[in-house]
């Protein structure tokens, strides 16, 4: 059952609707991610989940109780933001301890609370460091640490890993998840960021002008994208149209396909998403695996990405397409004629 829910969440700033009837659910001890564009809503809808805004209508419940009248601080609910929010005149203990003495708890509990989480996030010892000594993945930490330390109900996550460079960020984000899943602790975590979202989120949001687009687990929401919208928020743009023939095929410029999930009767118009990963070069010499779609065309550009390539590739038609091909495939040049091989398992309707 779930724990949180929000219903017909709407709200409105200067006549422009920031959340338009949002309503969704979480799972006790997931982690769910709103994933959008800046300005979106999605801060937004964390921030009425917290209880720091009003909705102008709508519900939130958790464990099946209104928050409607509970004030931020009775909910229960930890956040952190960006920016961190650490107190410049305290040390380590001294933040991570503060909402554990707004508790007026027993001075022997926050003393092994404090440590507990310390040693939980990886800072162990770092007690008496000044923060303003910390690097930025050890003060983001701090700012977990002191998020998790009053073992809230509901823990929200505000681009938590924005201010990182993207190295940083990289590593902390599978510890961020690590710690999260290794206590059960239920999150919401916005980003705009999809490899963030897709490592850290057991489901995801999609939120596009104020509205949720789709909602799917990591894995069905990149190779299952629900519209066109989405697929362009994602970074996917290889839209193939065709029509829907008899016997479930669609008639392309590449050939006829058979994709699992048509759902188009014969005539149709229907577009199809090519993912990105689904090419791969082909000699002159190759001889083409008879499963497989051969496509011609010319490269129009290409950029190393270290282990791949991002290639550019114009079909005869005109048609541009977009893959990540293995380094180890190149050399190519500007112009140069290629033939391409693409798995009809990585082709979806949209």
């Amino acid at each position: 059952m779930a724990l949180l829910h929000t219903i017909n969440i709407t709200k409105t700033y200067d006549h422009l609707k920031a959340l338009d009837h949002v309503s969704l659910s979480l799972e006790k001890g997931n982690i769910l991610c709103l994933l959008g564009p800046s300005g979106c809503g999605k801060t937004t809808l964390l921030r009425i989940i917290a209880g720091l805004e009003k909705p102008d209508s709508g519900k939130v419940f958790f464990s099946d109780e209104d928050m409607e009248h509970i004030e931020p601080h009775k909910r229960g609910f930890g956040m952190m933001f960006q920016e961190y929010a650490l107190f410049p005149h305290k040390d380590v203990s001294g933040n991570v301890s503060f909402g554990l003495r707004m508790q007026r708890l027993d001075p022997s509990e926050v003393i092994r609370r404090s440590d507990e989480v310390l040693e939980l996030v990886g800072l162990s010892g770092y007690d008496h460091r000044n923060v303003g000594e910390l690097s930025g993945g050890e003060r983001q930490r701090v700012a977990l640490a002191r998020s998790l330390a009053p073992q809230p109900r509901l823990l929200l996550l505000d681009e938590p890993l924005g201010a990182l460079d993207r190295a940083l960020r990289e590593r902390l984000m599978i510890e961020l998840k690590a710690i999260l899943k290794g206590i059960g602790m239920t999150t919401i975590f916005v980003t705009h960021d999809q490899a963030e979202a897709y490592a850290i989120a057991d489901v995801i949001a999609v939120i596009i002008e104020g509205r949720i687009v789709q909602i799917d687990r990591p894995e069905r929401l990149y190779r299952q994208p629900a519209n066109m919208t989405v697929a362009r928020f994602l970074g996917l743009n290889n839209f193939l149209e065709g029509t829907a023939g008899r016997d479930g095929e669609i008639l392309t410029e590449i050939g006829r396909l058979h994709p699992a999930n048509l759902s188009h009767k014969a005539g149709d118009h229907v577009t199809l998403l090519i993912q990105p990963d689904a090419a791969r070069l082909l000699d002159p010499s190759d001889i083409p695996d008879h499963r497989m779609i051969i496509a011609s065309g010319s490269v129009k550009n290409f950029l190393f990405r270290g282990k791949n390539y991002t290639l550019e590739v114009i079909l005869q038609s005109g048609t541009l397409f977009v893959f990540d091909i293995p380094g180890e495939e190149i050399p190519l040049s500007i112009n140069q004629k290629v033939r391409l091989s693409i798995d009809p398992g990585e082709i979806t309707e949209l």
